[in-house]
């Protein structure tokens, strides 16, 4: 397993504190697509759970996933599309992480837009 602390960009709860609710309804549905597969959601999993110093993943994504290499990098393209995900070359690897505080930003536009009437 490769490791490295690289930043990835962040986003926090606040960032939805400024939005319109058509803004938050749009970010949450965007957010929401990258977790409409179970193989996603444990993508997404496996990076929020890691220990701080190993946030980055080369390679191990696939090892941990049923899935064929080209399957697996389909929902990271997905992942990244959406949001959830950064991905950085690290020769001859692409590092993998998740975006700091896209959990809490995912949670703040889903309290954000099921609260409003």
């Amino acid at each position: 397993m490769q490791k490295t602390t690289r930043a990835c960009n962040a986003v926090g709860a606040g960032a939805a504190v400024g939005l319109s609710f058509a803004e938050s309804r749009d970010r949450l549905a965007r957010l929401s697509k990258g977790l409409a597969h179970p193989a996603r959601v444990q993508i997404v999993n496996m990076l929020a759970n890691r220990p701080k110093e190993e946030k980055c993943v080369c390679g191990d994504i696939v090892d941990a996933l049923p899935l064929s290499q080209s399957t697996v990098s389909q929902h990271l393209k997905i992942l990244k599309e959406t949001g959830w995900i950064r991905g950085e070359i690290d020769r001859p690897r692409i590092c993998y992480c998740l975006i700091d505080g896209v959990v809490d930003h995912y949670l703040a536009l889903m309290d954000r837009c099921l609260k409003k009437v």
